[in-house]
């Protein structure tokens, strides 16, 4: 696994100044649209706000001499030289207040540039603009071999139901809320409540700390972490309030460290929090969003790190492992790609994308992406670590899935059906949920 690229430090107008062609060539192998003009933009703005700060700076000295002068000729009884600086004074302060104003001005629109710039990927980031430019590193568990007639989840529901109702009922979502919000029955919902139990108490013995935290935030909070501006369009919002639906735990959970200096003792930071996401999946249509492989609200245990910049890549290390243990327990067949350049998120430095296989639809589902953000969010937060030193630096902010609960149950249910029409629990789960088969 790669080492933290050190000198990657997002967001901040002197490393963009000081490292034009690398951040170009960052954005670029991001796909960034006119990362060349959008770089230099930045550049230009960032002189003009030092150029007029310096200005202002020489202005208010100038005023505040004359100030002081403007006293000793009175006291000397120079009145008419008294007055003579005072329309200096005057004129001064004019240009201060004019120039505070461009000041403001130019430093609005800089940071209007700034949020559009994605963060800059890792050095180990392959090229590549789509999905199918993943780069598969692991494939683990034989996928398997499933009898005659098996079903895909959404055919298997129904006869897995009561009295012909399913255990999932997407019909009865949509007609409480919509498309995408399914209800849960009987063993289903058992088994959810289970699975979530599981990666909790699993995340604890990893030595995360839980946490329970609000399931709405505010723009404040959406900005830190990077969902906001990027993603309005996928985020449920409530105007009157101005509140946003979660997306992920990720967003509460890393704010509760915006505007937080943490002690160098404290670190590593590691929480998990299991909570409800909602999506509005814009756009979504097609067969490979059947059933549970795409909804509007669903459940997910996420796993979140701060750490120190040299120890981050060793933190992600320890979270793939950890996404990999559950997986394994869960006797899921699975994979791990490392996502391209094109294909990753706008806040992501480095990811990895979990997928399961799904029998029943014979095609990988994404369970997990464990990503590390390097100084990308702890920049917008003002997050940052207290050394023996008294230093203060930038950290750097780390989360996944451990995991996201949709396709992992579409998974068990495809995976383990058996010829007699029964689904077959993984054993790791029987203690959590009070059965050993759904039948």
């Amino acid at each position: 696994m790669p080492k933290a690229d050190s000198n990657i430090k997002m967001l901040q107008t002197n490393f963009i100044r000081e490292n034009r062609d690398f951040t170009i060539a960052g954005l670029t192998k991001k796909h960034f649209k006119d990362a060349e003009q959008a770089v230099d933009r930045i550049i230009d703005l960032d002189k003009r706000r030092r150029e007029v700060q310096q200005e202002l700076d020489d202005v208010l000295a100038a005023s505040n001499n004359k100030a002081k002068e403007i006293g000793g000729l009175m006291k000397a009884g120079k009145q008419s030289e008294a007055e003579e600086a005072k329309a200096v004074t005057a004129t001064l302060k004019e240009r201060s207040k004019s120039l505070d104003e461009s000041h403001k001005t130019i430093e609005a629109e800089l940071l209007d540039e700034l949020v559009k710039l994605p963060n800059l990927p890792h050095s180990s980031v392959p090229e590549g603009r789509t999905a199918e430019d993943n780069v598969n590193i692991l494939e683990e568990g034989a996928k398997p071999t499933l009898h005659q007639g098996a079903l895909p989840h959404w055919e298997l529901i129904k006869k897995l139901g009561k009295n012909q109702a399913p255990i999932i009922d997407f019909e009865l979502g949509n007609k409480i809320a919509g498309a995408g919000f399914p209800v849960y029955k009987g063993k289903a919902a058992r088994l959810q409540r289970a699975m979530i139990a599981f990666f909790l108490d699993e995340a604890g013995k990893a030595g995360y700390t839980e946490v329970q935290p609000p399931i709405v935030v505010n723009a404040d909070s959406g900005f830190a972490t990077g969902q906001l501006p990027d993603k309005e369009g996928q985020m449920y919002h409530d105007a009157q309030d101005d509140l946003y639906l979660i997306p992920t735990a990720e967003v509460p959970v890393t704010n509760l460290y915006r505007d937080v200096i943490v002690a160098e003792t404290e670190l590593p930071v590691r929480n998990v929090a299991y909570t409800p996401c909602f999506r509005r999946e814009a756009g979504s249509w097609g067969a490979h969003v059947r059933g549970l492989n795409r909804l509007h609200q669903f459940d997910k245990v996420e796993i979140v790190q701060i750490n120190k910049p040299e120890e981050s890549y060793k933190a992600l290390d320890e979270m793939v492992e950890h996404v990999k243990s559950l997986l394994g327990k869960l006797e899921l067949p699975y994979r791990i790609l490392r996502l391209c350049g094109g294909d990753m998120g706008f806040t992501s430095a480095l990811t990895y994308d979990f997928e399961v296989w799904s029998a029943g639809q014979e095609r990988w589902l994404e369970c997990s992406s464990v990503s590390n953000f390097e100084t990308y969010q702890a920049n917008r937060l003002k997050l940052r670590c207290k050394g023996a030193d008294k230093k203060t630096q930038l950290l750097h902010t780390l989360n996944g899935s451990a995991l996201a609960l949709p396709r992992i149950l579409a998974a068990l249910l495809e995976n383990n059906q058996q010829a007699d029409g029964t689904v077959k629990i993984p054993a790791v789960l029987v203690p959590y949920c009070g059965f050993e088969t759904i039948e």
